[in-house]
């Protein structure tokens, strides 16, 4: 008893870090964390200078970028590997069901299909989901995943999220409503 009463903050410590490393309790937390997405003015942000990507759709037609020039576009950079992609997932779920027919969605991973295919039939997902067959713009790469972009039809980049957000948010809905307009 007095080894338990010496150590209990060690142990509960252990605990915590245990809990954070599982995978299903880390996408618990990180959904727990997630805010909504910043917004980023016109006048501070950066536009796309180059619609010249082509995307081969897994689970959709193959993608030529330059065809959603003045369209709003949702782009997602993911993994089925990733617990901050994975948490983010459901959000983005419902914000694609509701406006997948006024805003061009594009979800990127670079997985092979079938580890793809069967994370969507396990999470009941339907994105429409592509890999990259030439170069990213350089507005939209990034080190890190999920990283998110919002673009407004004029090309400005209006969000620019790295890590897990709430996609699914009144900020958001009310963004992209705006864009819409």
């Amino acid at each position: 008893m007095n080894f338990i009463k010496k150590n209990s903050t060690n142990i509960l410590f252990a605990i915590l870090i245990g809990l954070l490393l599982y995978p299903p309790t880390k996408v618990y937390f990180i959904r727990l964390i997630s805010f909504s997405p910043s917004v980023i003015s016109v006048e501070n942000s950066v536009q796309l200078k180059d619609y010249h990507w082509n995307l081969k759709g897994l689970n959709t037609s193959d993608l030529d970028f330059n065809q959603t020039k003045n369209k709003v576009i949702f782009v997602n950079f993911w993994a089925t590997w990733c617990p901050p992609c994975i948490a983010e997932m459901p959000s983005i779920q419902k914000l694609y069901d509701d406006y997948k027919d006024e805003v061009t969605f594009i979800f990127v991973n670079n997985e092979n299909w079938n580890t793809i295919s069967d994370f969507y039939v396990e999470k009941n997902y339907n994105l429409p989901t592509y890999t990259g067959i030439t170069d990213t713009p350089p507005e939209l790469k990034s080190s890190s995943i999920p990283a998110t972009f919002i673009i407004d039809k004029k090309g400005h980049i209006i969000a620019d999220k790295k890590g897990a957000s709430n996609w699914n948010s009144k900020k958001v809905r009310t963004l992209l409503d705006e864009l819409i307009k």
